[in-house]
Order: structure tokens, then sequence, then C-alpha cells
């Protein structure tokens, strides 16, 4: 099937009130109280598509307050962010047929003349998406798409079989560009691996093929060069948790380092957003200097604690998040530009993760961190494996831009192919 100028001289334009049901879905009389239904919370509701349908509830122990659908309706996130997300999907095998989901799901049961696919891939199109988000009310992360914009949105539509012949020209056309764009998440997949394996062996090998080479002690680290030295990091800096101040102090004051500003990023954002009232000894004793190695302490899961970040600067008046543990090294030992690298490098992830225990929560002790050994070149070499790991990520980072702009500019073409498709701007032959 191919695309050509639009002819849209059969098609029909009504408001969706008239070609679907809003909102008015019911769980199926037959079904007893007893019976399974999946269960569909936001997190569940694909972006462009897909549902996880993985948990499911009986009808009696749901209760009120859940929006109730059944097979081949199609879902459509009310709420900012999920909206302009492209939250929704068509609910395709539902246990029973039939479940419960969020209360920020507007539900569109299709009529006669509307295939439900049709319908999911008009709630995505840009016409939709940028009108719905034009008609949003209420404040904040509280706004939401209402059900009488979905009620009044006009669409052009087609015959069934022509309706049929766009979604059959979709599914070729959109494998095709996800293929694509598969291939390209694989490419920067193998790019960032590669970046990482050039990290991790620069910052616990060294530059020289040719060092002698000594055991580090550790498994996980292995052999280092013989004239390194290796030290537990309580020997370098001492750890120190930080503010734990409540939440009615956040938003105004002095700048504070969020968990997300660690967690993100190898070094420190240049201008922290996050905001605190904090007290002259809080500023004190949570301080952020140049050089502060900063690590996440806290999560649900063992593969996000550990994760560090480098101040590069002294932030002036800032204090930093009581889900972070600080430690300020000596400048004689350690270079901050070094220790971006070296705290972030995979043989010491593997160490974390290994040393973890896991309860309801993972935690990130002093100790276990003071625990952690650091191999300690000179400063000059220091300099030195800095300077070569940066230019050859330079180079890396370069190719990994190029195949993100690749990327967006295929989501950009998928997305102008569905609206073009279901609006009639372009005949499918």
């Amino acid at each position: 099937m191919s695309l050509s100028a639009s002819n849209k001289s059969t098609w029909e334009t009504k408001r969706l009130r008239f070609l679907a049901r809003i909102n008015k879905s019911r769980i199926p009389k037959e079904l007893e109280e007893t019976d399974e239904v999946s269960f569909i919370p936001m997190p569940a509701v694909g972006e462009y598509g897909g549902l996880e349908l993985s948990e499911t509830k009986p009808i009696g122990d749901i209760g009120a307050g859940y929006t109730p659908f059944v097979e081949d309706d199609v879902l459509v996130a009310k709420i900012t962010p999920c909206f302009e997300n492209g939250k929704g999907a068509v609910a395709r095998g539902l246990i029973n047929q039939a479940a419960y989901g969020t209360t920020e799901l507007h539900v569109v049961s299709c009529g006669p003349e509307l295939l439900p696919d049709f319908a999911f891939y008009l709630s995505i199109s840009d016409p939709f998406r940028g009108f719905g988000e034009g008609s949003m009310y209420g404040a904040g992360g509280q706004k939401r798409v209402p059900e009488s914009f979905i009620k009044d949105f006009l669409v052009s539509i087609p015959t069934l079989e022509h309706q049929k012949r766009i979604l059959s020209f979709l599914e070729t056309k959109l494998g095709e560009i996800d293929d694509l764009i598969a291939k390209k998440q694989e490419m920067l997949k193998l790019l960032a691996e590669k970046r990482s394996a050039l990290i991790t062996r620069a910052v616990t090998k060294g530059l020289n093929p040719d060092a002698l080479m000594k055991s580090s002690g550790y498994d996980w680290l292995g052999d280092i060069p013989g004239h390194w030295e290796i030290k537990r990091l309580r020997f370098i800096g001492r750890p120190q948790n930080g503010i734990n101040i409540g939440g009615e102090f956040f938003g105004k004051g002095h700048p504070f380092v969020s968990y997300s500003d660690v967690f993100n990023n190898f070094e420190l954002p240049s201008n922290i957003s996050g905001l605190v009232e904090s007290s002259d000894d809080d500023r004190k004793r949570y301080s952020v200097q140049r050089g502060d190695i900063f690590f996440t302490r806290t999560s649900e899961t063992i593969e996000e604690i550990g994760m560090s970040a480098v101040s590069m600067r002294t932030i002036p008046d800032a204090t930093f998040a009581g889900f972070l543990i600080r430690v300020r090294p000596s400048r004689k030992v350690l270079l901050p530009s070094f220790a971006k690298y070296y705290f972030r490098n995979t043989s010491l992830r593997f160490f974390l993760v290994k040393e973890m225990n896991l309860v309801t929560r993972a935690s990130l002790g002093q100790n276990l961190l003071g625990n952690l050994p650091v191999v300690i070149p000179s400063l000059a070499e220091q300099e030195q494996i800095v300077g070569f790991i940066e230019t050859e990520a330079t180079t890396l980072d370069a190719v990994t831009s190029t195949i993100e702009s690749a990327i967006l500019h295929l989501i950009e073409y998928r997305s102008s192919v569905i609206s073009k498709a279901v609006t009639g701007e372009l005949e499918v032959a």
C-alpha cells in the first residue's frame, strides 16, 4: 500500500459523541463478584499503545472509584503529563474481557461506524493531542482533558473498508519505522556500553598497556598498575548524610542538591533548581564544596543505590538531601575530575550491588560506603586519564547525539504519518 494526495469526498464529519459512547462502558452483568478482571493503574498504560496486563483482581475486591472498561474499548489518559505523552491504548487481552483502571482515563466505546484501532490512532494524532491540550482545565500537575472535549471533537471519518485499508497501511509503515528506531536504540545502547567500558578500564587499569600490574585484592577490580595505591574511601574522606527537614521548608530559600541532581549526572548541574529554608548551622554542616562526592543513599532497588556525582564548584549557601551521602576527599589525593569518572565505573557498581542488602527499601550505610576501595594514581596520572576519557568520550558523544537526533526525526515522522493518514491529508491507495 502507498500514500497519495487525498480525496476526502467520501469522508463524513461528525462529532465523536455520534460515533462512540464516552465513559459509558460497564462490566458485563454476567460476571460475579468472585470473577477476576484485569486491573490497570496508570503506569500499566503504554505511551502510544499497549497495556501491562499482569495485575488482576476479583471484582468484589476492587470497590468504588475505578474506571470500568471492556475488550476493544479505547483508553485515553486525561491528566497531564500523561495525555501529552500519548498514554492510551486499545483494551485487548483483558481477563474475562473486562477491567477496572485508574480514574484518570477516558473510555471511548466505538459504535458500528468507527473501528477501535482507527479511533485509537485518532486519539494519538497531532490534532487530537493539540486541541486536547488546549482544552485542559485545572492547575499545574492536576490539569485534565474534559469529557466534553472528547465528545465534541470533530472527526472526519471514511467508510469501514477505507478505515481497514488505512489500518493495514499503518501497521506496515509503522512497523518499518519502529524497526528503524529499535535498531538505532540498540546502537545507543552499544555506544553507552562502549563509553562505560572505556571509563572503567581507564580509571582501574591506567593508560600504559606495558605497566607492571599487581593484584588489587578484589576479584571484581582485578589487577591494577603496580605503582598505584589503593585505599578505602573512609581514609580519603568522611561520609556525611544529608539534611533531614520537613516538606514545608522546601520550595523557597537557599540552593538544595536533590537526589535527581546526583542520580542523573556524573557532575552536579551548573544551576541547582531546588530550594530549601535552611539555617546557618544547616548551611555549614551540609555545605556543598568543589570536589565533594555525593552518593544516592536509598531507593526501591539496589541498582539505584550508590550512584554518584561530583560537585565541580562550590555552591554558596547550599545544602544537600537526606537521601544522599557526601564524601569530601582531600584534593591532594583525588582530583574532582578523576573522582566523577572513578565512582561511576562499572566494577565499582558491581561491588555496591553485591554488598547491598535489600529489605523493603535498599539503603547505603556509611560503613559500607567507607569500605569502598579506591585506586589512587598520582595526581599527574589522574589528569592524563581524565584527558584521555574526555577526548574519547567527545567522539562517542557526538555519534550518540547524531543517533538521538535521527531517532527524534523518526518519532516525528511516525507521528506525522499517523496524523495525515487518519485525518485524510494523505490517501491510502
